[in-house]
C-alpha cells in the first residue's frame, strides 16, 4: 500500500468535519491509473458532498471532484495514459482531496504543455461544465442574449468569456459591485447586482420586454423564480446546481401557463459519460484557452491542510473565480 495524506469526512456537517489524515492508496488494477496530484480544484459541489446534500456511498470518504497531476503507475490494459503523463480529471465520484488517487484511466485527460497544473485543476471540471451548458444543454447561437447566474463564480466567468467569443450577449447576476466589475472584465455585458436591483425587471428592460431564450442557473432555490420569470415564450431554464438551495417542487402545468417553457436539470456526468465525448469537449476547452477566448485566473490558493478554511470562505461568498488546494 502507498500511504498519502487526504481530507476525509467521517460524518456529515460543517467545515469542521473535514479531517486531514493519512490513508492508504493501492496500486492500480486493470484499467486504472494512480495520479500524484499537484493541484486540486475547489468547487461548491464539494460542500454538497460534505453536508450530505449529495450522498456519499460510505463514510469515511475523501471528497473533491477535480484535480491535476502526473500519472505515476498504470494497471494492466491501460492505453489511455502512460507513466509520466500530465493529466487532469473531472471525477465520476469524490476523490480529489488527496496527495494521490487511483481511478479509471478512461476519466483522465492529457494536458497540453501551455496549461500549467494549477490552471488545469481550476479549469477542467468548471470548463467542461461551461462547455456542456453552452454547447449541449442549450446550444447558444450568435446574436442571442442569455442570463448566467453567479456570473463571477468559477463556472460563471468561463461561461461569460466563452459566450462572448461565440457572439452572445451575456446578462449575469452577481452579489456585489466588486464582482460586477470582475464579471464585466470577463465578458458579461450587463452584470446585475441582485442585492440592489430587481433581476426580472432589469432583464425585461434589457430585452425590450421579451425575455430570454435561456437562463443558466447553478444557484437553485434562491434564483429559481427569477429564472422562470426571465424567460420568453418557449424559453429554456437550464438548472445545473443548487449553491443557493435545492429548487422547489414544480407543478408541471406552470410551465404551460408561463409560455410553454422548457426546464432541464442537467448534470456534467451525463454529458461526459462517453470518453470520446469527454475528450471532444476537453479539446474544445483547450483550444478556447489556447486562442485566449477563455482565460482562467487562479485567484486563491490554500494548502490542502487548510481545506476547512477554504470551505468557510467558499460558503461565505468570500471567493470569486477559481481557487485551488495545493497538496
Amino acid at each position: 500500500m502507498t500511504k498519502v495524506h487526504a481530507v476525509r469526512v467521517h460524518r456529515l456537517g460543517g467545515p469542521e468535519v473535514l479531517r486531514y489524515e493519512e490513508v492508504d492508496v493501492g496500486s492500480p488494477g486493470p484499467g486504472e491509473a494512480r495520479v500524484r496530484h499537484t493541484a486540486i480544484g475547489l468547487n461548491f459541489t464539494d460542500i454538497h458532498f460534505r453536508t450530505g446534500r449529495y450522498p456519499l456511498k460510505e463514510l469515511p470518504h475523501v471528497i473533491g471532484m477535480e484535480a491535476a497531476g502526473v500519472v505515476e503507475e498504470v494497471g494492466p490494459g491501460v492505453t489511455e495514459v502512460g507513466v509520466g503523463d500530465r493529466v487532469a480529471y473531472a471525477s465520476e465520484k469524490p476523490r480529489a482531496y488527496a496527495q494521490a488517487t487511483v481511478m479509471p484511466a478512461t476519466r483522465l485527460v492529457r494536458l497540453p504543455d501551455f496549461i500549467d497544473d494549477e490552471t488545469a485543476a481550476a479549469t477542467i471540471l468548471k470548463g467542461l461544465t461551461a462547455h456542456y451548458l453552452l454547447r449541449g444543454a442549450y446550444p447558444v447561437k450568435g446574436g442571442e442574449t442569455i442570463l448566467v447566474h453567479a456570473a463571477a463564480g468559477g463556472v460563471g466567468l468561463i461561461m461569460c468569456q466563452w459566450a462572448r467569443h461565440l457572439g452572445v450577449r451575456v446578462i449575469g447576476t452577481v452579489g456585489s459591485e466588486e464582482k460586477a466589475v470582475l464579471a464585466r472584465e470577463n465578458g458579461c455585458e450587463h452584470p446585475i447586482v441582485y442585492t440592489k436591483e430587481n433581476v426580472v425587471a432589469r432583464v425585461r428592460e434589457l430585452t425590450g420586454g421579451e425575455g430570454l431564450p435561456v437562463v443558466y442557473d447553478g444557484v437553485g432555490a434562491a434564483t429559481f423564480e427569477q429564472s422562470l420569470h426571465s424567460l420568453r415564450r418557449r424559453g429554456v431554464l437550464v438548472s445545473y446546481g443548487s449553491a443557493g438551495g435545492v429548487p422547489p417542487p414544480l407543478e408541471l402545468f406552470r410551465l404551460n401557463r408561463m409560455g410553454s417553457l422548457y426546464l432541464t436539470s442537467a448534470g456534467l456526468a451525463d454529458y461526459i459519460h462517453d470518453r470520446a465525448e469527454m475528450l471532444a469537449r476537453a479539446q474544445d476547452l483547450f483550444e478556447a484557452m489556447r486562442v485566449g477566448a477563455v482565460r482562467v485566473e487562479v485567484r486563491r490558493r490554500y494548502p490542502l491542510t487548510e481545506a476547512e478554511r477554504a470551505h468557510r470562505d467558499l460558503e461565505a461568498r468570500r471567493t470569486a473565480g477559481s481557487s485551488v488546494l495545493i497538496p
